[in-house]
């Protein structure tokens, strides 16, 4: 059974403390900063979680992963505002929303685009979340199972993927995907500790900087 009664009490006790007034604040606030961050280009909502972590350390469990968790969610959706308006997206999640909603900013229908985008979102999150919530303990599992070969793979998929989103010319595609993956070798591998393609740079150490 997917809903034994330890799960419905743990979810109706999870609930219980998300409804407090100072959580509701603060999932509004993790909500606006994640906004403000997700539309700024350059900034992902990953680094905004890093940022604010500190902040969190002298809160209750329960608002603290409340406020972070609304932080993501809200700079996932910020993403698509500077994709749609300025064909720039604003997290690396919102690349596709650049190849619909960008044309529909050209043709007047910027509120329109932004709309479909918040109600995707919006579905999306509760759609994962309740997934989530689901398959949590199976995922698990089989997340322990990967080895070196299923890893591989993944990663395989992921230059196929690539390639499929350039219509044009997916050897463009794939040709800028092992670029950008030449780039993130450089520096100290995060298992052996080697260095790697940093021809004695100490700069490089710590992989080719972006900013």
């Amino acid at each position: 059974m997917l809903f034994t009664p330890t799960i419905v009490n743990n979810i109706l006790g999870g609930l219980g403390n998300l409804l407090h007034i100072s959580n509701i604040l603060f999932v509004l606030l993790g909500t606006l900063i994640g906004l403000f961050v997700g539309a700024m280009p350059g900034l992902s909502a990953t680094m905004a979680i890093a940022l604010l972590l500190p902040l969190t350390f002298g809160m209750d469990a329960a608002t603290g992963i409340s406020m972070l968790a609304a932080l993501y969610m809200g700079a996932m959706y910020g993403g698509s505002i500077s994709a749609i308006l300025i064909k720039t997206p604003g997290t690396p999640a919102a690349a596709a929303t650049v190849l619909d909603g960008y044309p529909m900013a050209q043709k007047g229908q910027a509120g329109k685009a932004l709309g479909i985008s918040l109600v995707a979102s919006t579905i999306g999150g509760l759609i994962s979340g309740v997934a989530l919530l689901l398959v949590a303990p199976i995922l698990g599992n089989l997340a322990l199972q990967f080895g070196p070969v299923e890893l591989f793979a993944v990663g395989v998929f992921g230059m196929t993927i690539i390639g499929s989103l350039t219509d044009k010319s997916v050897i463009k595609g794939l040709l800028s995907g092992l670029f950008g993956l030449l780039i993130a070798t450089v520096g100290m591998d995060t298992i052996s500790g080697t260095a790697r393609f940093t021809f004695g740079i100490l700069n490089l150490y710590a992989g080719v900087p972006f900013g």
